[in-house]
């Protein structure tokens, strides 16, 4: 059998967990309260600037979307070109290495174009 002060121990513990679980729960509480109460500021928030906008703003902001649309979709495009050109022009040159004459004539313009400023 146990002895009582253990068994006292471990009543006290008991009810100190208990207490400090029920002191948590109510911190909890409060916290999704607050929660709650902070969401319900940024929808009002929302709802007011969205009734703020003005008409020609808007109508402004749906005209630069549409742009930037038109804009991606002529990358897009553009990117697809450059690919298919690009694996065609690398497949022509896949057979021809050049050799280190035609290497050197090629170094030769881009160092000397490259001044520094005085």
């Amino acid at each position: 059998m146990t002895s009582p002060s253990v068994s006292f121990r471990i009543s006290r513990n008991t009810e100190e967990l208990a207490e400090t679980i029920h002191a948590l729960s109510r911190r909890l509480v409060a916290m999704e309260q607050r929660l709650v109460a902070m969401e319900h500021q940024v929808a009002q928030a929302e709802e007011a600037a969205v009734e703020e906008i003005d008409p020609q703003e808007s109508a402004s902001l749906a005209n630069v979307e549409r742009l930037l649309l038109d804009c991606r979709q002529l990358l897009a495009v553009e990117a697809s070109v450059f690919a298919s050109s690009s694996s065609t022009f690398s497949a022509g040159l896949a057979g021809a290495e050049p050799d280190d004459e035609e290497l050197n004539e090629e170094e030769e313009p881009r160092a000397s174009g490259f001044r520094h400023a005085a």
